[in-house]
């Protein structure tokens, strides 16, 4: 390729079609390539054999508190709002979540009336921890060792496979403790799937924005010709691995169509027991769709396949700031997004990291 690029854009996800289309729209000569067949990155969604639209890649629940990234992406989408709800199986039964005083009435058998009265037993569950160093201290903390080890112990076990003791306490942080009926499994006031999937919301985010796909930067990145370059993928990868691989947590999805309008009575149920996998998805609950059949996807956590959860631990982030620091050292380089950042960042965090970026290079 003859022509000069202002960026070279790695990735396709949020983060890369964000600042495309930011950088674009400023004036830019913007090409993006992703190594993955198509448009979306984790986000992708598309439709199966039974005319479902499924999150390839497990379920995205897109919400946000910020104005700024709901507006923009409004440009590119409409919305089907939704308050997204899940349930625990445990020996069979299906308990509230998030824990609030409905599972904590269903759990152990009682009768609590009021918020007053859920704090008042949960006080006496919790243990006193004043500053919870990791994800079992951060449970046991606000909500006692029968919660913990019932909901808690062994599904981190099973997604992380390592003790949640030797995890960040903001695994576990990431889930709320109510005291109130409230059962959405989010916190945030926008709640909501794009109309028409993902995969429309990527196509309009990129229509007029030169993308190759199938294209890997390590075979590509000397075969074009640009100036900057923005870098969505795994940050140890980029440096040739050389303090040693980052972790990863990874996925396997077990699919199973049916010939019904739905088979669980909630979108998504997470699994704290023996099973070998952590939840399952019947995503139609969330899209609204209207079509006979269903899908509902089991996932099980793996080291295996491509990256999709860092591992957040002590030891990791040590690892990690050694290539952090070898990033800075980079002209016109710029690390964004989950993997770039070894971080656990939800989507709305990433439109909004891709924003903030995209501004600070136009300005």
């Amino acid at each position: 390729m003859s022509k000069i690029y202002d960026f070279l854009i790695v990735g396709a996800g949020f983060s890369g079609s964000v600042c495309a289309q930011c950088l674009k729209e400023a004036g830019f000569k913007v090409i993006v390539i992703d190594k993955k067949s198509h448009i979306g990155g984790h986000s992708y969604d598309c439709y199966d054999e039974n005319g479902v639209l499924i999150h390839k890649y497990g379920p995205h629940y897109f919400r946000t508190d910020d104005e700024g990234v709901r507006q923009y992406l409004s440009r590119f989408t409409e919305w089907r709002e939704h308050r997204y709800k899940v349930r625990v199986s445990i020996r069979g039964k299906l308990y509230t979540f998030p824990i609030n005083l409905d599972t904590l009435n269903e759990f152990f058998g009682i009768n609590l009336k009021s918020e007053a009265e859920a704090k008042i037993f949960l006080e006496a569950e919790r243990v006193n921890i004043e500053n919870p160093k990791n994800a079992e201290e951060q449970v046991l903390s606000l909500a006692g060792k029968r919660i913990y080890e019932s909901f808690f112990k062994n599904y981190t076990k099973k997604q992380w496979d390592c003790d949640p003791k030797d995890l960040d306490a903001s695994v576990t942080a990431r889930i709320p403790i109510r005291y109130d009926r409230n059962d959405d499994y989010l916190k945030e006031k926008f709640q909501a799937m794009p109309l028409e999937g993902y995969f429309r919301l990527f196509e309009n985010l990129l229509s007029d924005i030169e993308v190759i796909l199938n294209a890997d930067y390590k075979d590509f990145k000397n075969k074009i010709r640009y100036e900057n370059l923005i870098y969505t993928g795994a940050i140890d990868e980029f440096f040739g691995y050389k303090y040693g691989k980052l972790p990863y947590r990874s996925l396997k999805f077990e699919i199973n169509r049916y010939n019904e309008e739905y088979i669980q009575s909630f979108g998504q149920i997470n699994y704290p027991g023996e099973e070998p996998y952590t939840r399952s998805v019947e995503i139609k609950h969330v899209t609204g769709q209207k079509v006979p059949g269903t899908t509902v996807i089991k996932e099980y956590p793996t080291w295996d396949g491509e990256p999709y959860y860092p591992v957040p631990s002590f030891n990791n982030e040590i690892l990690y700031k050694k290539y952090a620091d070898e990033s800075k050292k980079l002209k016109n380089v710029y690390f964004l997004g989950r993997l770039a950042e070894y971080k656990y960042l939800n989507m709305d965090w990433v439109v909004k990291k891709a924003l903030i970026l995209s501004e600070e290079i136009i300005k």
